[in-house]
């Protein structure tokens, strides 16, 4: 598959087969992800892998997406560490374009994904559950299986987003 057609193939997926995702891909997803850019090489990501089921069930008390949290069968939430920050907005967005390659790899891989971002309401409580140092800041959980529904979703046309061109 080649960049653009991961790009534009790749949707959300929320519904998961029961079976595993095999360690050696998630560190191939995982992989992807640590190859994002960021400000000075600070590479400010940090991981924890959630395969636990009364870890996930705990996680999904957190989230409007429960069902999400509960049927995927790993999650991964992504950490900014602030010990490696130099500019907080540019490691977020590093943190965010880790998350992409994270999405862009499982879809390759033929694994399904989904960011999930509501569940930062309560990030505090997803670090201390997580046992994270305080330095760590919960930048998402994303939820990876295998897909158990088919893709949807479309985008509005391109010229409904530019502003203008000079």
């Amino acid at each position: 598959m080649n960049t653009l057609e991961a790009i534009l193939s790749r949707r959300s997926i929320r519904r998961f087969q029961k079976r595993p995702v095999d360690e050696g891909l998630l560190r191939k997803v995982l992989e992807a992800g640590i190859w994002a850019p960021s400000g000075m090489n600070n590479q400010p990501w940090r991981f924890v892998v959630i395969r636990d089921e009364e870890v996930k069930q705990k996680l999904s008390s957190m989230t409007h997406y429960s069902d999400i949290v509960k049927g995927a069968p790993v999650l991964v939430a992504v950490f900014l560490d602030h010990r490696s920050s130099y500019d907080y907005v540019k490691d977020v967005q590093s943190c965010g374009a880790c998350i992409q390659n994270i999405l862009l790899a499982a879809h390759e891989l033929g694994l399904g994904a989904v960011w999930l971002g509501e569940i930062l309401k309560a990030k505090e409580e997803v670090r201390e559950l997580l046992g994270v140092e305080e330095e760590c800041e919960l930048m998402a959980v994303v939820a990876l299986g295998h897909p158990a529904e088919e893709p949807q979703g479309k985008r509005r046309p391109l010229e409904s987003f530019i502003l203008k061109v000079l």
